[in-house]
């Protein structure tokens, strides 16, 4: 500044410092700036993605409920109808695996929308099935492709840091299970109508094709690595064979599956990806895989005569009954809102929140299974709704801590096949114990659920996620 038509000398590191001074605030605006504006794009993302996991369960739980009368009315005998229904088991069970693998390989977009559509066309078919051959048929790309939600898991795995997995799979989940909440009470009013279960398909038909577009629409830019979103900064992985970024980067753009087209066939990398992984699934993770069929289990046979049971020891409707799940089913969709508490107060231990959580099933089974009034199955069923939901949440997430997100479309996938194996199993356990008692399949269960937690108990270095590194280097 002048003084006196003078410049004052010592006047010049202060403007050149306030200058300065103003460049960095200037520049920690925009970056703070920028930080929200991300924050506001992944949110928008996550709730896009909870939003397919809704429309997935809301509008197959239309249409499930109603299999086995409709089956039965295309004049298809009981042993027939079982068969039926077993073939759905079976079909998931050996494309859980691969289809997770395919969308480690050609990326999580082109496999979800493929999923999305096959499953589509699936129950298009089966609104249109007018013989038992027919609606046999119909089952088949649904069984093979209806793996949306383990795709979505495995994209949520991707784009958010080991940390807050858990807590943002649970979200996942209880959105999915508001869905499931929600569409039997659609599909039960659709079906009074004329034709009501042709009516229910095709609008489930529809559902699916909403969702498709939602996939194709999806602000897949706003996930690329980088983002933050309220602490959770979406980060990049690797593809299994160790590849370039194309599972992650097909999350962020539409060009991710082109580049690994191009890259190999995409089925000679499913199939050597699949080959690479053998080792650690049987000898690092089979304790992992073994107690999440226990614990699939034993909830399957806690649920399998659970309306025939409560009406032969106290003579409930099932009437009332179905509130009591419904109830139930909404107490399990609360519990993944509880999480993010829950998993502070275990400082992000998965593993032993799994351990409490299935030793708090083990003893509600048993308590239900000795119930000796009305009241106290109604306070153990209200408790393994959130004992079950916070259990499955957790051994997804061991899974990939273990296993390595970088896999994660295959070992979802495989956990997947786990609990189809179970499907396939409880069914024939809970006949042989039924024949004994009422109280045989939950007591079944809760012993099932102890050996889960022996294991749980022996093996505890997953913890520490010992064998990570082991799949990366693989």
């Amino acid at each position: 500044m002048e003084l006196g038509g003078h410049w004052d000398m010592n006047s010049a590191p202060r403007v050149v410092s306030e200058t300065a001074e103003r460049k960095q605030e200037r520049k920690t605006g925009t970056e703070a700036e920028a930080a929200d504006s991300g924050a506001v794009r992944a949110r928008r993302f996550l709730l896009c993605l909870y939003l397919v996991g809704f429309l997935d369960l809301f509008g197959v739980s239309m249409v499930v409920p109603l299999l086995s009368l409709h089956v039965k009315s295309l004049g298809a005998s009981p042993t027939v109808a079982g068969v039926v229904g077993s073939s759905y088991g079976i079909l998931q069970l050996f494309s859980s695996t691969l289809v997770g693998c395919w969308s480690d390989v050609v990326g999580r977009r082109s496999s979800l929308l493929a999923c999305i559509l096959f499953s589509a066309l699936g129950y298009l078919l089966l609104g249109a099935a007018t013989n038992v051959f027919l609606f046999v048929l119909a089952r088949v790309p649904a069984g093979i492709f209806k793996h949306t939600l383990s795709i979505s898991r495995a994209l949520l795995s991707d784009v958010v840091p080991e940390k807050e997995r858990p807590l943002v799979i649970g979200h996942f989940n209880t959105a999915s299970g508001v869905g499931f909440i929600l569409g039997p009470v659609v599909g039960g009013y659709l079906t009074e109508l004329e034709d009501g279960f042709y009516l229910t398909a095709f609008i489930c038909f529809l559902v699916f094709i909403l969702n498709a577009g939602l996939v194709w629409f999806f602000p897949w830019r706003e996930a690329k690595p980088g983002s933050t979103e309220q602490g959770l900064p979406l980060r990049k992985t690797h593809v299994l064979l160790g590849r370039s970024h194309d599972a992650v980067q097909e999350a962020a753009t539409s060009r991710g599956a082109r580049a690994s087209k191009k890259a190999a066939r995409p089925w000679v990398e499913v199939v050597l990806a699949l080959r690479n992984m053998k080792n650690l699934l049987f000898s690092e993770m089979w304790d992992i895989f073994l107690v999440r069929l226990l614990m699939a289990m034993a909830v399957m046979l806690y649920y399998s005569n659970f309306v025939l049971a409560l009406e032969e020891r106290f003579g409930v409707r099932p009437k009332v009954t179905g509130y009591l799940i419904s109830y139930s089913s909404m107490l399990g969709a609360v519990a993944g809102l509880a999480l993010g508490p829950i998993l502070r107060l275990y400082k992000h231990n998965s593993q032993a929140l799994l351990l409490h959580s299935s030793i708090l099933t083990c003893t509600l089974l048993l308590l239900y299974s000795l119930a000796p009034t009305m009241g106290a199955v109604v306070l153990s069923s209200t408790l393994l709704s959130f004992s079950t939901a916070i259990g499955r949440t957790c051994i997804t997430d061991l899974q990939l801590t273990v296993g390595g997100a970088q896999a994660s479309g295959t070992l979802i996938g495989v956990g997947q096949s786990v609990t189809a194996v179970g499907r396939i199993i409880a069914p024939l356990l809970s006949g042989v114990a039924q024949e004994v008692s009422p109280c045989g399949p939950p007591s079944l269960g809760a012993a099932l659920a102890l050996v889960a937690i022996f294991i749980m108990s022996l093996n505890k270095r997953h913890s520490s996620g010992d064998g990570k590194s082991k799949l990366k280097s693989e």
